[in-house]
């Protein structure tokens, strides 16, 4: 089932998500794959549960789209359920980052090149993996939305000024996408 994507401004966004007890959540499994048909029909490589309404530990990546450009990509699928990072590099690498909870709104945004994060994958079994480059960097933005920190957040200063006013649109609902949108201003 698609399901609507919660826009900026809307408090779901800025919740810290709490930890999944994976016995205990019912429907979790169909929840996700809820939430990778609606990334998948917004055209995304990214999502957050909080980003669909559930403040709730959960996030996929998909770099498939992306593999043309960077061919490390290439099937990287990740499911992952409580992510905690256990390594940050101090390098870090910028990259322009968009938000499909921030329509048309993009900022060179600088994070880590390397990461590592331990999970639990699709089947609930435990995984530590390392991530770099513009994998790390999917990742990373998705773990933020489980922070209630956006990647606007994160961008320079002058950058802030200058979307502040699509920003405020956005969190009025005032933008058009090709996908379902919400958000919990009236």
């Amino acid at each position: 089932m698609i399901l609507p994507i919660y826009l900026y401004g809307s408090q779901v966004l800025r919740d810290v998500a709490v930890e999944v007890d994976v016995e205990k959540e019912e429907g979790l499994r169909q929840f996700i794959d809820d939430m990778y048909e609606t990334m998948r029909h917004a055209d995304g490589c990214g999502i957050a549960a909080p980003q669909v309404g559930r403040s709730i530990r959960v996030l996929i990546v998909d770099g498939d789209d992306f593999a043309d450009k960077y061919p490390y990509l290439k099937g990287f699928h990740r499911i992952m359920i409580n992510p905690v990072f256990t390594f940050k590099s101090e390098e870090t690498i910028e990259y322009t980052e968009g938000c499909l909870s921030i329509p048309n709104v993009d900022a060179e945004i600088v994070r880590p090149k390397v990461i590592r994060v331990h999970y639990l994958d699709e089947n609930y079994k435990e995984v530590e993996e390392e991530f770099d480059l513009f994998a790390a960097r999917m990742v990373q933005h998705e773990m933020d939305h489980l922070d209630g920190v956006v990647f606007t957040d994160h961008a320079a200063p002058i950058r802030k000024k200058m979307i502040a006013g699509k920003l405020n649109g956005i969190s009025r609902g005032c933008v058009r996408t090709s996908y379902r949108v919400k958000t919990d201003k009236k």
